[in-house]
């Protein structure tokens, strides 16, 4: 995806159309039904998910997404959440950056298999591509997200 564009869906007719960021502001529509557009959601910090948003914010979201499945009491945890918000400030409108506390939300856990923490799913138009379990350098982490963008 080019960096300087976004992806934004159509509310009216759910078409994908690839905006360029300078021309944001130009009020754009959808390139097939001509609807006005929704602006764009830039996550400049990681989105805290739950097993009841991980449908909407995951599976159906346009941005290639990496998930952070975590616990409080996790010490690597702890040590990879200024990586995460560095990448989710570094990749903002191209990537979705996200947090899932395993101990609060078992069932997507449970479905994906998380049986360590830290472990990093990525995700890439609704499907798991990938994953890292444990704690990995920062360039190991932004190599696995560039894979999927």
């Amino acid at each position: 995806m080019n960096p300087d564009s976004l992806l934004v869906r159509c509310n009216h007719c759910g078409t994908k159309n690839r905006i360029p960021k300078n021309r944001l502001q130009d009020r754009p529509i959808c390139g097939k039904c001509r609807s006005p557009l929704p602006p764009p959601v830039m996550h400049d910090r990681p989105v805290i998910i739950t097993d009841q948003t991980f449908h909407n914010e995951i599976i159906l979201s346009l941005s290639p997404t990496l998930v952070n499945c975590w616990a409080q009491w996790c010490t690597t945890c702890s040590m990879l959440t200024p990586i995460l918000l560095d990448l989710a400030r570094k990749y903002a409108g191209r990537a979705k950056i996200a947090k899932l506390n395993v101990d609060q939300n078992p069932i997507i856990a449970s479905k994906f298999h998380v049986q360590s923490v830290p472990t990093l799913l990525f995700f890439k138009n609704g499907r798991m591509i990938n994953r890292l379990a444990g704690g990995f350098p920062k360039e190991e982490i932004e190599r696995q997200l560039l894979a999927i963008m």
